[in-house]
Formats: C-alpha cells, structure tokens, sequence
C-alpha cells in the first residue's frame, strides 16, 4: 500500500491511498458520506487476487484533503482525472458505494474516453429528478439533513458539527446515534467487529478537521449535478438493499432507467451496510474487461 498527496490545481491537494496488484485493472472506489480513502474496502491481498488495482482517495474537505468550498458532484471527474494522470494510469473503472455512487456516475458521464465500467451501490438519485418521490422511504435523520441543506444551512452545520465533534471523541458514537434507523441487515453488518472497527476508523480520518467534506457532500447532492446520465456509454451495474432506508431502492430504480444499458441488482433482505459486504464481487465485475480495454488501444 502506497499514499499520494495529488495537486489538482491551485493550493488544492488530495491524499490518495493506492493498494492491490500493481498490474491489475486499476480501479477507483469513491467513499460513502461521510468517508474517507481508509475504507471500508477489502484488504490489499483480497484486491491483488481480484486482479485490482485500488485507488481511493479522501474528497475534498474529508480527512488529509483540501477542502473545496461550493463544490458539485461533477468536479469529482476532475480530481479522479487528476489522480489518474499522476499516477500515470490511462483507463480505469470506478466504484461508487453510497455517497460515493453519484460521484462515480460523474466520472463515468464526463470521462468516457476513459473509464471502462462503473459500479454504483446503493446510490442517491439526483434531488431534482422527475416522477420520483425523493424522501418517500428514507430516514428521518436523512430528510432532516437534506432538508436543512435546502432551506437551513447553519442548522445543517451545527447537526454535523455536532456529530463530527462526538466522534473525535468516541468513534463509536456513529453507530449508536444510527441504531434507530438501522434494518436488521444494517444491524448485522455493523455489528461484525472487524467491519465496525473499518466503519469506524474512516470515519474518524475523514472528520480529524471537522465536518466539512460531510457538508459538502450533503450539498452538492440537493445541487444540479452538472452532468447528463443518458450520456454514459461504458457499462454500468447497480447494486441496492431492497430495504435500504438511508439511499431508499426507488432511487436506484430511477437511476437505472436512466443510464443507457444498465444492469440493476436489487437484493432482497439486504439493506445500506451490505454493500460493504458485496463489494468484492463488484471488484470483480468492474476489473473483468479485455486487456486492450485496460490500456487504451
């Protein structure tokens, strides 16, 4: 495992984390909110096996990344663009989980001569998309925040100030605050100690200097995303929980019959934190192209 500070223009840098098999299909996996490069995601010995070059870095604003006030999910193409001449990789594919799905899809939409394959997991809609009831099946902490960021934002600030300061202080105060709201799914994942300890340790790296990439992210997802959905041409897979209440299934559904040629997966009895438990098999999926595909011929 390797870490990188990438410069993307101006004083702005992001800290990137790259793991797996050097000679793999180089594959970048875009953290949930809040998140950060640490995880969670399998172990470098899992993705060398997977024939995966993982790449993952912290948004702007989360742990050891400059912060990028008034960002939107588009901008996510730019630094992944960034990343990639750096690390001097031409194609590559992307995975999304949860915060993380909508960002991917921009890289997939505004990189298309480069990224090969895309996965989303239990990914947000665009707030302003048609025929879908955005709030209809999600949680109350859920709506309360995006509400705010509609129409209150000191009180978005103060929530998130709020939980990212508790966390400095005992990282497990995520999971408790979230009890409530968690599927019996969710439950069970957070519960295993190994993927809690994960959970846990990224969220702690991405609030160490506040809860800034978190208001961010909360934002630009009630923002226009800056990009056209219809105009991804590479293939797409998206994985929900059928019980999903944090990103509710509608949303993928919705997501689905917009990208040209998308494969949906809605698995029953599975909920948000299973897509932490999936994410091999998506590894997978995304790095199975031809070797010309992995190197631009």
């Amino acid at each position: 495992m390797s870490q990188h500070e990438v410069p993307v223009g101006g004083d702005r840098r992001l800290m990137v984390e790259v793991s797996g098999n050097r000679d793999g299909m180089p594959v970048f996996l875009m953290h949930g909110t809040p998140g950060s490069r640490s995880g969670p995601k399998p172990r470098g010995s899992v993705s060398y096996r997977l024939g995966v070059l993982l790449i993952s870095y912290d948004r702007p604003g989360y742990g050891r990344s400059t912060r990028h006030p008034g960002r939107g999910v588009a901008d996510a193409a730019r630094d992944v663009a960034a990343i990639a001449d750096a690390l001097g990789i031409d194609r590559f594919a992307v995975v999304g989980r949860s915060g993380g799905g909508p960002h991917a899809l921009a890289c997939a939409a505004l990189l298309p001569q480069r990224v090969v394959r895309t996965a989303v997991l239990v990914s947000l809609a665009p707030a302003n998309a048609r025929d879908l009831n955005w709030y209809d099946g999600m949680t109350p902490g859920n709506v309360a925040a995006y509400t705010w960021a509609d129409n209150d934002y000191p009180a978005l600030k103060k929530e998130l100030t709020s939980r990212a300061a508790s966390l400095a202080v005992d990282p497990e105060s995520m999971f408790e605050g979230l009890r409530t709201e968690l599927e019996a799914a969710d439950r069970r994942v957070v519960d295993n100690v190994a993927i809690r300890r994960q959970l846990a340790q990224s969220y702690t790296e991405a609030l160490r200097d506040g809860p800034f990439g978190w208001l961010d992210d909360v934002l630009a997802f009630r923002a226009d995303w800056g990009f056209d959905l219809g105009a991804i041409t590479s293939p797409v897979r998206i994985w929900h929980g059928a019980d999903d209440r944090f990103s509710p299934v509608s949303h993928a559904q919705w997501l689905a019959r917009q990208i040209p040629g998308a494969v949906i997966d809605v698995r029953p009895g599975a909920a948000h934190f299973n897509a932490v438990e999936i994410l091999p098999e998506i590894l997978s999926w995304v790095a199975a192209v031809a070797p010309h595909q992995r190197d631009g011929d």
